[in-house]
This record gives structure tokens, C-alpha cells and sequence, in this order.
């Protein structure tokens, strides 16, 4: 249970602080800031599969599967951006 308070401890306080600092990112920044997020992303989701990978509880596995879903989400819409913004710099 012990493990379980300190996953979920991380686990807000992580969002917390990326809010906070995606918030002051001024919004030319964005795109950059993108690739950079979609390369944590995917560490999120290695980290959640090596949760998956061990044997542990099933609220661990839940919050595991939570973390795969936004880190997907998020890189997902990463690439989505990505090639959203790429269309604007090819010649007509």
C-alpha cells in the first residue's frame, strides 16, 4: 500500500508541475516544446509497460494503464500537430 501512496504521490505531483510549466511557455514555443514532450511520452509509456511487466496489484494497474493512455494521447496528438505545422512550410 505503501508503494502504492508513493506512485500516486508522483504521479500528481508530475502533473502538477508539467501544467505548470507548459502554462508559461509562450505559445511560438509550442511546437518546439511538442517533440521534446512526445519523447518523454514515450519513456511514460516504457515505464507504465515495465509496471505492467512485474507483478502488482490492481490499482497499480490501473494507474499503469492510465499513464499508457495519456503518454499515448499525447504523443498521438504530438504527431498530429507535428504534421499539421509541417503542411504549413511545403510549397503550394
Amino acid at each position: 500500500m505503501n508503494e502504492l501512496i508513493i506512485m500516486l504521490s508522483v504521479f500528481v505531483f508530475s502533473v502538477l508541475i508539467g501544467y505548470l510549466l507548459i502554462s508559461r511557455v509562450p505559445p511560438l514555443l509550442h511546437t518546439p516544446l511538442m517533440s521534446m514532450t512526445n519523447a518523454i511520452s514515450a519513456v511514460t509509456i516504457l515505464g507504465a509497460l515495465l509496471v505492467f511487466a512485474a507483478p502488482t496489484s490492481v490499482s497499480e494497474n490501473i494507474l499503469g494503464a492510465a499513464a499508457i493512455v495519456m503518454a499515448a494521447f499525447n504523443v498521438v496528438g504530438g504527431f498530429a500537430i507535428t504534421e499539421r505545422m509541417l503542411k504549413l512550410f511545403k510549397n503550394k
